[in-house]
């Protein structure tokens, strides 16, 4: 149950952020009452990438809504699911069925998404996929009720991949998550590399979640005397991976690292000694523009002074974006009415500028291609990117027809 996973209630109220509710919403019979459940990874390998920053996100949102518009009342929830699907799935249940729950956000598993995306549109509520990566929720698992926002699996493939094989890393080796996340992850990125000319030497899986020791791996990898170790995992796994790496004297031997899904927390884990160099794909980084900076100044301060990473502004543009449908459409929409104005009305928002939610649901924006800086680069904490490109909102993500969408007309 939730209660036993420290679950706490969050009525949320206070500061605007006026520029978040440029775009006009219709206005109706508004919305008196809304609940949005954040189910994450709060004390886990994801937790510093989603987890409370998620909440906060939300959070922050909310606040800004209802400064705009009073009449809405918005309270969010969280719980821990612990990264088991069975665990997510009952807690999911339990938020929707007694718990009056109108959107779930996050879910920073790509398996537990897949199994929530088919229970909102069972329960006709809404799931707003902020921390799962794979593109099938966009493909063949795509539905009426949820969106999938800020980034997916072919996203990171076509930024990292495409950009080292453009720079002669044309053999590749991966360490491999063993769920549905990373067996994406490395599908998409092998499905780029072979595009470019480039050839996978091998791939070692590893289990999720436990693993911790991943130098017989790294042997693995070595042995195959690939160019890249492409490193089809995420949070603590990645930073576990690239410290014991550099005890292995990976780079130095002339291999690169790559890490497919590396956000600015790993970063800030892991030091600029370590990470230095390191090409990786982000939509968002929180000093790119007046508008990200405002939003850090404001998550910093409830975070203990961490920097808001991409799945974390995408908690905030998801739920605003939200919360015009609920607006808009008032008491008694459905979920799928509320998913239904979402994808007919562009999203804006501070984080990421204007957007679209597409026929599929898929949130689309322009995606970065970031170096980590050195430590002489940097000019203080959290001074961590320098962006490499900028990667088109059209070409960042996967096109809609044929990636088997019933959604999408062939």
């Amino acid at each position: 149950m939730i209660t036993r996973t420290g679950r706490r209630s969050l009525l949320i109220g206070g500061g605007a952020m006026a520029s978040a509710l440029a775009a006009p919403a219709l206005r109706a019979q508004p919305s008196r009452n809304v609940r949005i459940g954040v189910l994450s990874d709060m004390s886990g390998p994801y937790s510093a990438n989603t987890g409370q920053g998620s909440v906060v996100g939300a959070k922050l949102a909310a606040e800004d809504f209802m400064r705009a518009r009073p009449g809405l009342r918005v309270e969010v929830i969280q719980a821990d699911f612990q990264n088991k699907p069975d665990v997510g799935l009952s807690m999911a249940r339990d938020w929707l069925d007694r718990q009056g729950v109108d959107a779930i956000l996050d879910v920073p598993v790509s398996s537990v998404a897949l199994a929530i995306g088919g229970l909102v549109a069972e329960k006709d509520k809404v799931a707003l996929f902020t921390g799962p990566a794979t593109a099938a929720l966009t493909g063949a698992n795509c539905g009426p009720n949820h969106v999938h926002w800020t980034y997916d699996t072919w996203s990171l493939a076509a930024g990292t991949g495409r950009a080292l094989v453009a720079d002669g890393a044309d053999t590749w080796f991966f360490i491999t998550a063993d769920y549905a996340f990373g067996h994406a992850l490395e599908g998409d990125t092998a499905g780029f590399v072979k595009e470019a000319g480039g050839r996978v030497l091998g791939t070692a899986r590893t289990p999720f979640p436990g693993t911790t020791d991943f130098s017989s791996f790294l042997v693995q990898a070595q042995a195959s005397r690939a160019k890249v170790i492409g490193l089809a995992n995420a949070g603590t796994d990645t930073v576990n991976c690239v410290k014991q790496a550099a005890e292995f004297g990976v780079a130095r031997r002339g291999t690169r690292l790559a890490g497919l899904l590396f956000q600015i927390a790993d970063v800030h884990s892991l030091g600029l000694q370590a990470a230095q160099g390191l090409a990786l794909t982000e939509a968002f980084y929180w000093d790119m523009n007046e508008g990200t900076r405002a939003f850090s100044s404001r998550f910093a301060p409830q975070m203990g002074g961490q920097k808001p990473g991409m799945i974390h502004a995408g908690g905030y543009s998801a739920v605003m974006h939200y919360l015009k449908a609920r607006d808009a459409l008032g008491d008694n929409a459905s979920g799928r009415a509320a998913v239904g104005w979402m994808k007919a009305n562009g999203t804006e928002d501070p984080l990421f500028g204007r957007g679209t939610v597409r026929a599929d649901g898929r949130k689309v924006h322009d995606m970065y291609l970031f170096r980590v800086k050195t430590p002489e680069e940097s000019k203080g904490p959290w001074d961590y990117y320098a962006t490499t490109r900028t990667i088109p909102a059209d070409q960042a993500f996967r096109p809609m027809q044929g990636a088997g969408c019933a959604m999408v007309p062939s």
